[in-house]
């Protein structure tokens, strides 16, 4: 029997019901890491509002992603978009990496380009890594070790490597085959939405004013964020904020005051309490 949608377990990393409180994610480590906490067995779940990526480079999984199952021998990367239900069972001694991005420093990076990962969110996929097996490699070990050893700009470098690899996947899946065109279509209304975000969030207009410009309805510009990110428009919207709060928080010296007004806030202790209520922690121990 199917396990219904109300019991599929929900994490920001298989088995870690709890995300870091920080509006940036990039994570990646080794398949084996949490495979063989699991006796390589990782059960059926969802990252809300996280891209996925499995990159297997040797060995072999059985996956089952949404609907479909897949046995896959690498080198192949299996692409999970937010919200579809996914598990794995790897044999013994697989071996790669498992990268996970936050959606809105995906998005964030592609404003203007809307649609510069579309092919990575239309549908999961399976894409063969032969022809880009070298360079994929050093960039996957150059995320790991900037992810093990921070330095000075290191939220800045996760996301610029975590973007570069997920491009030369793009690259490697355009030589293969085109995405599905109904996928596209809602990939594309998805992707408008995400611009209209990008150029308007620090004017924080409510979801009806973005389902207007979009000419759909606020339900169905809902059920579409939910379909392909998890998480309703509302959500999307102060995703991206609180974002951006984190960013000036962590690289501006401005005070906390002038970054309020500069996100559209007329009350700094406003934006304190939804700071607080949406990062678990206020902007000032944030800084810390």
């Amino acid at each position: 029997m199917a396990m219904a949608t109300k019991e599929i377990p929900q994490f920001a990393l298989y088995g870690e019901q709890n995300r870091n409180a920080n509006a940036e994610f990039v994570h990646i480590e080794l398949i084996e890491t949490r495979s063989r906490l699991y006796d390589w067995h990782i059960g059926s779940h969802t990252h809300p509002g996280l891209f996925q990526v499995l990159f297997l480079l040797g060995g072999e999984v059985r996956s089952s992603i949404g609907d479909a199952v897949w046995q896959r021998s690498g080198p192949v990367a299996i692409t999970i978009h937010p919200s579809v239900v996914h598990g794995f069972d790897f044999a013994p001694g697989a071996h790669g990496y498992v990268l996970t991005v936050d959606q809105n420093v995906i998005f964030s990076a592609a404003h203007g380009h809307g649609d510069l990962y579309s092919s990575l969110f239309v549908q999961p996929l399976a894409i063969d890594l032969s022809g880009i097996h070298q360079r994929l490699v050093a960039l996957l070990e150059n995320l790991s070790m900037e992810a093990a050893w921070p330095e000075y700009g290191h939220t800045l470098m996760l996301e610029w490597l975590a973007r570069s690899t997920l491009l030369l996947l793009v690259r490697a899946q355009a030589e293969t085959k085109l995405a599905d065109q109904s996928g596209r279509s809602d990939f594309e209304l998805f992707s408008r939405f995400r611009a209209e975000v990008e150029q308007h969030y620090k004017e924080q207009w409510q979801v009806g004013q973005y389902a207007e410009v979009l000419r759909v309805t606020p339900t169905r510009l809902n059920r579409l964020c939910l379909k392909l990110s998890g998480k309703s428009a509302f959500d999307l919207t102060q995703d991206r904020l609180m974002l951006e709060a984190c960013r000036k928080l962590t690289y501006l010296p401005a005070s906390i005051a002038s970054i309020a007004y500069e996100l559209g806030f007329q009350d700094p202790a406003y934006f304190s309490r939804l700071f607080k209520k949406r990062m678990g922690r206020t902007p000032k121990d944030f800084r810390r």
